[in-house]
């Protein structure tokens, strides 16, 4: 197979964190350091930083797990961050409009703001849930004149 012809695999790295009030603050950390390191553009890594931090942050507030499961990989340029719990959710989260006065409630307005596409569905190694954002190339970047 010539370099042109090869096939291109997928980068991408996981991480434990556990349930505690620090967390979102070190998935941060980590998220940005691994997307600094695969060459992301700023902006784009901002956001990937934020929803992740969103993502990490429900898990911890939502579930009754003692850790996280965080895995973020790079394929062909799209960017997609996953966060495990532990927790026996009955619901599925989703994104629903919070009252004006709400101090929470958006992360998942965010997170459909900011991916390409995100979801959720059920860990298939215990009660838990996997919810995931996607991120693509240029996608946030304004229409040409």
């Amino acid at each position: 197979m010539t370099p042109s012809t090869a096939p291109v695999l997928p980068v991408g790295q996981s991480f434990r964190l556990p349930a505690l009030p620090r967390t979102p603050a070190e998935a941060r950390a980590k998220v940005r350091t691994l997307l600094r390191g695969w060459g992301i553009d700023a902006q784009l890594c901002d956001d990937v930083v934020l929803v992740a931090s969103e993502l990490v942050t429900n898990a911890i507030v939502h579930t009754s797990g003692h850790e996280v499961r965080c895995r973020l990989s790079n394929a062909r340029g799209v960017i997609r961050i996953e966060v495990e719990d532990e927790g026996s959710r009955h619901t599925a989260p989703r994104a629903r409009p919070a009252p004006p006065d709400a101090q929470s409630g958006r992360g998942l307005v965010l997170v459909a703001s900011l991916s390409a596409d995100w979801g959720v569905r059920r860990s298939p190694c215990g009660p838990g849930a996997i919810v995931w954002a996607e991120f693509a190339p240029g996608q946030n970047q304004p229409p040409l004149p």
